[in-house]
Order: C-alpha cells, then sequence, then structure tokens
C-alpha cells in the first residue's frame, strides 16, 4: 500500500491562504490533488492539515471535493504525517506539499518506482535539485518514517519531516532521482504573489487543452514564451528550509 500525504493549512507566513487561491474554478490544493490523483502507483491521497480553526475550511472543502482529510498538529509536521499513517496505513508514504499544483504524477510514479526497485528507506527527486521546484517528491518507508518521528529533535526536522533520514546515510537506504538536464533555476512553487501570477500563465496557457499538461509541456511554453519566467526569477529556492535551519542554530543544535 503506498498513500500521498499532501501537507497544507492556511496560515502560510508568506502568502497567506495562497493554498485557496482559484486556479480555474478550483481552490489551488483542489487542483493539485486532482493531479497527483492522476498516478498510478498511489493507493489513496490523503490532504493533511493543522487542527487550527483557520484549517477548518480545509477540511470543509475537502469533503466536498471527495478528498479524505487529516488533521493534526500544525507545527510539528512530522507528528502529522506519523498520526496520519495510522490513520490511513501504508507500507510507503510519497510526501508532498499543497503549493506545488503543476506537479507531475508520471514523475512522482517514477520516483516511486525507483524507491521500490531498489528498496530504498527514502527516495526523491530533491536530495540534490535538479528538477524545477515545484515538482519535489519524496517516498518514505514506513520504517523511516516511524524512526523519524522517534528520534528527531531539531526544528528543521520536525517542520520538514525528512530532514533526520536524509541526514542519517549511514542508518538509511537513500536514492536520488536526477534529471538528465539541469532544471533546477525554474521555480513553479507558490510563497509569493509573483509565483502565483506564474502558475497562472501556465494554468491560462495550457489547461484548457489538457487538464493534466505534465512539466515537459510547462518547458515547451517556457520555451516559447520565455518572458514569462522572470515574473518570479528574483526569489531564492528553500527559503523554507534556510528558516527552519537558522532557528535550529538559535536553539543551540549544531
Amino acid at each position: 500500500m503506498i498513500n500521498a500525504f499532501m501537507q497544507t493549512r492556511v496560515s502560510s507566513s508568506r502568502l497567506p491562504s495562497k493554498v485557496l487561491k482559484n486556479i480555474h474554478g478550483l481552490p489551488m490544493f483542489v487542483q493539485q490533488a486532482k493531479r497527483i490523483q492522476q498516478c498510478k502507483k498511489i493507493d489513496k491521497l490523503i490532504v493533511i492539515t493543522s487542527t487550527e480553526k483557520s484549517d477548518d475550511i480545509l477540511e470543509v472543502i475537502c469533503k466536498e471535493n471527495n478528498l479524505l482529510c487529516f488533521r493534526g498538529d500544525l507545527n510539528n509536521v512530522l507528528s502529522r504525517y506519523y498520526y496520519a499513517q495510522l490513520a490511513y496505513p501504508c507500507e510507503h508514504a510519497v510526501r508532498v506539499t499543497a503549493d506545488c499544483p503543476v506537479i507531475d504524477s508520471t514523475l512522482i510514479d517514477h520516483v516511486i518506482n525507483a524507491h521500490l526497485l531498489s528498496n530504498n528507506d527514502y527516495t526523491s527527486n530533491c536530495l540534490k535539485s535538479s528538477f524545477p521546484d515545484g515538482l519535489d517528491t519524496e517516498v518514505i518507508s514506513k520504517h523511516a518514517l516511524l524512526d523519524a518521528y522517534k528520534y528527531a529533535k531539531k526544528p528543521s526536522e520536525l517542520e520538514h519531516v525528512t530532514p533526520y533520514i536524509c541526514n542519517n546515510p549511514q542508518k538509511y537506504k537513500l536514492q536520488n532521482i536526477q534529471s538528465e538536464t539541469d532544471l533546477s533555476n525554474h521555480r513553479w512553487t507558490v510563497d509569493e504573489p509573483e509565483d502565483f501570477a506564474l502558475i497562472s500563465a501556465i494554468y491560462d496557457h495550457l489547461y484548457t487543452q489538457n487538464h493534466y499538461f505534465n512539466y515537459q509541456d510547462i518547458l515547451h511554453l517556457l520555451s516559447m514564451k520565455p518572458e514569462l519566467s522572470s515574473i518570479n526569477a528574483q526569489f531564492s529556492r528553500n527559503e523554507g528550509m534556510l528558516k527552519s535551519l537558522k532557528q535550529d542554530k538559535e536553539e543551540g543544535y549544531e
């Protein structure tokens, strides 16, 4: 059994309520959920949000769109994944975040295939970035997720779920899936208003022809309209993780 857990919340600090923003008639996170549901290797998709009152709306929208929903701790996202996995048991968990509304189901399946074929504890396409930011997919074995829940202590490990596993390669079998061409300069995630402007433009150009356009379709669009990439080019990758690592230091973790 392989379940995908898509973490989301309304209280984003950089772009509040971003996951509720409308993309072609649906909240952004619902559009992303529909894309993930195209995966052939995933048995269930569960939206995992917090128990904060501000996230009540997410549970309501999930019910309206026949999406499974689990609620847990706001800040300890690792514990949210752990208890969600208990509620929806699986041997492998796929971790995705709900601010990536052009995520590619075929690429997710590719990462899952590699994970299963190599009997890995952890497989992703973002241990070393080579795909566009916004296509990140992580697959975690049940054993590794349990270990992380038991032993992770740092703020970065609790908020970002997988750093404990990734930082202990002597304990876990890890694999990174690389793109044949380095595409890491592309930013297709949504953290800033400019990010959403780019995503909206991509949907405007591609959605009517194919609701489930893939990342090659986006690359082709951007090659035809290179001005689109400049919309959010000023922002750097992994700003959230850098903030968490700073908090680690402030709390005395090395």
